[in-house]
């Protein structure tokens, strides 16, 4: 059969399956993960109520609800200062992990010289390590105000756990342009710094947002493990410090509210850089292009 006797009848009702099929791709995507959400908390709540387990042990899904709902200035002060050493840490790992790894990819003896010492910042427990950081550091005098020790060891924590996918992400991309083309930019005598603006940024801007991404989550999480670590109220008292207040008081609810407010944290840090990466490569790179199915 030849595209001239093709039925267009065929060609339409295939139109409108593909149609179909790609809202309810869409759909599902919000549709599944929202009713096994409902469900789990459903399926909680009966669980508690069945078994009578102590609300001390574990509080019902409307008990944490109405815990987070009376707390909620406390929480969302305590929710300010979590995100804010998150946010700063991220910052400063962005522009240390990117400009160390350009700085990499300039100079062979610089990584070689330096790159073990960030592996063993990676592979250390910083568990361990943030105890000793909150002992060594001190207050940082900026002239117009001061960081107090606390916030500066907790920065240094965030910051320790969010570097290195960074700068292993980066240093990785840098390496991944075509070598056609950096041999084509050779024979047009371009510069090394030509070379680096014109082709490895771009070609490395995949793998930097992927590491990006994971270093959202991370430094979340080394947010909370320096609060805990730093344990006290008053200024740095964030949500890991209101768990801890609220595992000493027997306020199980309180706690579990304030760890639903972490993980929802999370999960918006990651989508607001999903959306970032979706927007930087969706009208070039293939992971973001959209294609038929």
């Amino acid at each position: 059969m030849t595209v001239k006797d093709t039925d267009p009848t065929l060609i339409d009702a295939e139109e409108l399956a593909r149609q179909r099929s790609q809202r309810l791709d869409r759909t599902a995507r919000w549709l599944l993960p929202a009713l096994m959400l409902i469900g789990a908390v459903a399926f909680w709540q009966w669980r508690v109520e069945a078994a009578q387990i102590p609300h001390y042990i574990l509080p019902s899904p409307t008990r944490v609800w109405a815990a987070l709902v009376e707390n909620a200035a406390t929480l969302f002060d305590s929710w300010l200062i979590t995100v804010q050493t998150t946010l700063l840490a991220l910052i400063a790992a962005v522009i240390g992990g990117a400009g160390l790894a350009m700085i990499f990819n300039q100079s062979r003896w610089a990584e070689m010289s330096f790159y073990p010492f960030a592996v063993i910042l990676q592979v250390t427990p910083v568990v361990a390590v943030a105890p000793l950081i909150l002992i060594y550091v001190s207050d940082i005098d900026l002239g117009v105000f001061v960081i107090p020790e606390k916030v500066v060891g907790m920065l240094i924590v965030s910051w320790i756990v969010a570097f290195f996918p960074i700068l292993s992400n980066s240093t990785l991309g840098l390496r991944s342009a075509d070598h056609n083309l950096r041999d084509l930019f050779s024979i047009y005598g371009a510069t090394r710094w030509q070379r680096l603006r014109y082709l490895q940024i771009p070609a490395a801007l995949p793998y930097f947002l992927g590491g990006l991404r994971i270093a959202g989550g991370l430094s979340l999480i080394g947010a909370v493990v320096a609060e805990f670590v730093a344990g006290t109220g008053g200024m740095g008292s964030g949500l890991a410090f209101r768990i801890l207040e609220a595992n000493y008081r027997l306020k199980t609810d309180l706690a579990f509210a304030a760890l639903i407010l972490i993980a929802l944290t999370g999960v918006l840090i990651f989508a607001v850089l999903s959306l970032v990466s979706h927007l930087l490569l969706r009208k070039w790179h293939e992971s973001a292009i959209k294609r038929e199915v």
